[in-house]
């Protein structure tokens, strides 16, 4: 197969070439490539697939259904590896629960699903995390942890591995008691909410152990700008954390709960406009090291229901590219290449895998994006719900398969 025409845009750049795929790999690059399966993509951009590794199932619920769901969505949003966080329902901590994933990774037409490690098991134990990283698990996942004779030992357990720690920093005592952040929305509507320092105090605490052990932390959906601070200034001085945000706090403010709209109630919350100002400035430095589509959606009962009682979380990864393209680059806030950096090459690396370059010899996982083309969000509990995005995925090529849309 032969895709001709296109945009050629990864971590190095752009520039216009057409491309021979064998046997899911990449053989030729160059001009006027000749053969008996051509594919024009004139005027669309040939990018590698994206990475999320901050993904949930509908419902948290664990089912072949919503593995095969995520995979196929995942995939018509310009996702080629959907990576699952581990509270599931059952929890991802034991070999059985892994190895059911691992029967539903590979969905025909679907991107690859590949799944984190809980830390701790449903007792509050650590879970059996050296066996399930050399099962397949490609990081180790909690949030936080207040005992830190636990956290020294999952520590331990990153380093013997070299897997990264996925960390989501939160004071649960003050998560469980708001519903959204706190600030003038929050008083204006009357409800609960949670303090910046929930955050920031165990990001904090958190580099230090990274420091200690020398173990790579991934700090997931980072929304305070003093946390971007500090997790920028300890990478300075050596320490191996980043930061990742997802695109809702980017794209979005707190006043999208106006009128107590359940659809912008997710976790962590959206911040004040003054914030998602100061995040985009982060994203444009580089302090931000990945995004997420952070992708949670959830059934009408658990949404058609007070504010204060709606489960967190939105549905949003059928659109993760079009979003991206959309908000940040034809903004002019990001380019392209840019956009392949934080989205596909820097959240693969986290968990160990080569993507953001189409290069000779390298498995083509790419997406065709049509940036003249317009894509609708459908789902009626979606935070962009009725919004007409800008570009839309045409193809995608994932573990050899050929998928149009």
């Amino acid at each position: 197969m032969i895709i001709t025409g296109a945009i050629i845009c990864d971590i190095n750049g752009e520039r216009r070439g057409d491309i021979r795929i064998e046997k899911g790999i990449i053989t030729e690059i160059g001009e006027n490539l000749s053969g008996d399966e051509v594919i024009s993509a004139e005027g669309c951009y040939l990018i590698p697939g994206l990475v999320d590794t901050d993904v949930r199932l509908k419902d948290a619920q664990l089912s072949r259904t919503n593995l095969e769901k995520l995979s196929k969505r995942s995939l018509s949003g310009g996702v080629t590896t959907a990576v699952l966080a581990s509270d599931t329902s059952p929890c991802i901590d034991d070999e059985i629960t892994l190895e059911f994933v691992q029967q539903h990774r590979y969905s025909s037409n679907g991107a690859t699903i590949e799944s984190t490690v809980s830390a701790l098991n449903d007792t509050g134990s650590l879970s059996n995390i050296a066996i399930m990283l050399k099962k397949g698990c490609v990081a180790i996942h909690t949030s936080t942890i207040n005992d830190y004779n636990l956290i020294s030992r999952i520590a331990q357990y990153a380093k013997m591995a070299n897997k990264a720690l996925f960390y989501k920093a939160e004071e649960k005592s003050l998560i469980e008691s708001g519903v959204m952040s706190d600030g003038l929305m929050a008083s204006h509507l009357g409800l609960p909410g949670i303090p910046p320092i929930s955050e920031v105090v165990h990001v904090a605490s958190m580099i230090e152990i990274a420091r200690y052990f020398g173990i790579k932390i991934v700090f997931k959906s980072i929304t305070e700008p003093r946390s971007i601070e500090l997790i920028r200034d300890a990478r300075k001085a050596g320490v191996a954390v980043e930061c990742e945000v997802a695109i809702h706090h980017l794209l979005k403010n707190d006043t999208a709960c106006a009128g107590f709209d359940t659809d912008a109630k997710i976790n962590p919350p959206l911040v004040n406009e003054p914030k998602r100002l100061e995040l985009i400035e982060a994203l444009k430095r580089g302090d931000i090291h990945s995004l997420s589509a952070l992708h949670q959606p959830n059934s009408d009962i658990y949404k058609d229901i007070t504010f204060y009682d709606a489960h967190v979380g939105t549905t949003s990864i059928s659109e993760y590219l079009p979003l991206l393209y959309t908000y940040l680059v034809s903004t002019d806030i990001i380019d392209m290449s840019q956009l392949i950096k934080v989205a596909s090459y820097a959240p693969a690396a986290q968990i160990g895998l080569d993507a953001g370059e189409i290069k000779v010899g390298a498995e083509c996982n790419c997406i065709v994006f049509n940036p003249s083309g317009t894509t609708t969000v459908p789902h009626h509990h979606s935070l962009y719900k009725n919004e007409t995005l800008k570009g839309n995925v045409t193809m995608a090529i994932c573990r050899g398969e050929v998928t149009t849309f």
